[in-house]
């Protein structure tokens, strides 16, 4: 079941390298080969903003790179089914692109599955994955040949069953997330105690009882995570077999990493561990496996390139500087709230003396801080109007940006 030579691929934590990456030497725009490293500045985008006028600040996304990610996850899992998340970021290039190598998609809300929907993509690819939605919703999905609905209460369940009569229905648990930079704790999921009579109270009120989900929590680092999560939704499957419900989907959701400032593991790693849990609690027996990757199909895929707005000190017996950019929480990098994702930096003074800083958005609101705990040092030559350039920015950040907080324009994208 799992390639002989899977083992040989895995790379232990501590030999994960963190070299900087650098400014491209490329000439024009062109097609250009993978950065030397994951999470490294792509060439490809290197090449564009050399030669681009941008509005600042501005996502660019290399959709030839998502396609890359994409396949080296279906390589990786091939056993799986991928139902990207819609989510972490909507761009049509993207969704188009995911599409015609074959993905399918998850989605949070009407106007995710309409978009796909738009764009040709058949309601048989689509999973409405939010476990919170308005019965209105439900039954607006349903109409559009949605069958596939996440539940993890009762009063959710009870909306499928009528709104959307029939369809299938996986219900998610509650699983450990320890490890996970962007935990997804206590708002989803529910106990598996529970989750047996959800299930059989599924089928009594004439939907498929399908399967079970769980979410590890977004950027997991711990790669044991799966283990014990696919342990507990093996043994629901026994019991629900016991009470007359024949369960055949497993949804991992997400987790795969993007890189940031600490080095992850490959997706190889990541599959030689969900596959040798499935070996052993399911044997021969495999269910249906479904994937819920965003952040690692297009984190790494973008780059935001920024403009330093202010730099100064708040006492003359201060070393640290503030480093205020025309990019914040509001306006993109939300996923900065507690510091949890620690974004890497790239500016035109690399390589010489660097200072401790406190990086701030541009917004009229005490909490717009991104690090001011976490040590960032930046060059000391570092100026006013200066570009920045924010690695790993794909995911999470044009569906965090505010309309029009302070008046500021939503954060651009560009997708080459």
């Amino acid at each position: 079941m799992l390639a002989a030579n899977m083992g040989d691929n895995l790379r232990s934590q501590h030999e994960l390298s963190e070299k900087k990456p650098t400014f491209s030497t490329r000439g024009p725009y062109e097609r250009s080969p993978l950065p030397a490293e994951q999470g490294d500045l792509p060439p490809r985008i290197a090449d564009f903003l050399a030669t681009s006028d941008l509005p600042s600040p501005c996502l660019v996304v290399d959709v030839d790179l998502v396609a890359h990610n994409y396949a080296t996850m279906t390589n990786a899992l091939p056993l799986a089914n991928v139902y990207y998340a819609v989510k972490a970021n909507p761009a049509e290039e993207i969704l188009v692109r995911l599409a015609a190598l074959g993905s399918s998609f998850d989605t949070a809300s009407p106007g995710e599955f309409d978009l796909c929907l738009k764009l040709g993509i058949a309601p048989s690819r689509i999973s409405y994955g939010n476990t919170i939605k308005k019965q209105a919703d439900i039954a607006h999905a349903y109409s559009k040949g949605i069958r596939l609905f996440a539940f993890d209460s009762e009063s959710e369940l009870i909306k499928i069953a009528t709104s959307a009569p029939g369809s299938k229905v996986y219900c998610r648990i509650l699983v450990e997330s320890g490890g996970a930079e962007w935990p997804l704790s206590r708002k989803f999921g529910c106990p598996p105690e529970m989750a047996i009579d959800l299930l059989v109270q599924a089928q009594e009120l004439g939907l498929d009882a399908h399967g079970v989900s769980f979410h590890v929590g977004s950027q997991q680092t711990n790669l044991d995570r799966w283990g014990p999560a696919i342990a507990k939704v093996a043994e629901l499957f026994e019991q629900a077999k016991a009470h007359g419900v024949t369960l055949s989907l497993i949804d991992m959701g997400g987790g795969f990493p993007s890189r940031y400032r600490t080095a992850v593991h490959t997706l190889e790693d990541y599959s030689e561990k969900i596959m040798t849990a499935m070996a052993y609690y399911f044997g021969d027996e495999l269910p249906e496996i479904i994937l819920e990757p965003g952040r690692s199909l297009v984190g790494d895929a973008g780059v935001i390139q920024a403009e330093v707005v202010l730099i100064s000190k708040k006492s003359v017996y201060e070393d640290k500087r503030w480093v205020y950019l025309d990019i914040g929480k509001f306006s993109g990098l939300a996923e900065t709230m507690n510091e949890a994702i620690k974004y890497r930096l790239l500016t035109p003074h690399d390589g010489g003396k660097t200072g401790p800083v406190i990086l701030a958005g541009p917004t009229c609101d005490s909490a717009d801080i991104m690090y001011e705990n976490t040590d960032y040092a930046l060059p000391l030559n570092l100026k006013e109007g200066d570009k920045v350039l924010i690695l790993s920015t794909g995911a999470y950040t044009t569906t965090y940006s505010a309309v029009s907080f302070n008046g500021f324009d939503p954060l651009a994208t560009v997708c080459i």
